[in-house]
């Protein structure tokens, strides 16, 4: 099919638009469609490298010392296995190995920790229906640590009551497996 516009291509891309209850179709060629702003040009959109880009690169000042000598080494920061510079790292958006993730942790906490909104550690998700026992589980170890704490800070009152709270979800625990 040609272009219905400048009537010298083939049309590659097909518009329907619908105006008033009128449908209406276009066909035309990629030249005229970008010419008549139907689509943007590829190097105008924001790419998904252009992301990573801005994420790795976020807060290099954070990690400059007054030398700058700290961020000059941190750029040299090589993979012992695969040889993959951190600047190489940024440029590609990929790592070159498994190794790649121990050689530039330091680096890459402060990245992920702005990816995902402050979380750095991967508690997972449980099932309701089959977890049954390891919610009471998790919820028992929570009370653990926090009576571990009150314990620390020497606020017994509070740590008692937590203690029974305890026994009250092992109660629960032992009385479901029966």
């Amino acid at each position: 099919m040609e272009c219905q516009k400048c009537h010298k291509r083939q049309a590659t891309l097909h518009f329907s638009q619908v105006i008033n209850g009128n449908k209406t179709e276009v066909h035309v060629c990629e030249v005229c469609a970008k010419e008549k702003g139907y689509m943007s040009y590829p190097e105008e959109a924001y790419s998904l490298h252009n992301l990573l880009s801005g994420l790795f690169n976020f807060d290099s000042s954070s990690i400059d010392s007054p030398k700058g000598s700290s961020h000059k080494q941190a750029e040299d920061l090589q993979c012992p296995q695969c040889e993959m510079t951190f600047s190489e790292f940024k440029r590609v958006g990929k790592f070159g190995c498994a190794e790649c993730y121990r050689t530039f942790s330091e680096r890459l906490d402060p990245i992920l920790r702005r990816v995902h909104s402050g979380n750095t550690k991967h508690h997972g998700k449980i099932p309701t229906r089959k977890g049954g026992d390891l919610h009471l589980k998790k919820e028992i170890e929570s009370h653990k640590a926090e009576l571990h704490h009150l314990i620390e800070n020497e606020a017994f009152e509070d740590a008692a009551k937590v203690r029974d709270e305890i026994k009250e979800l092992e109660k629960q625990m032992r009385g479901d497996k029966t």
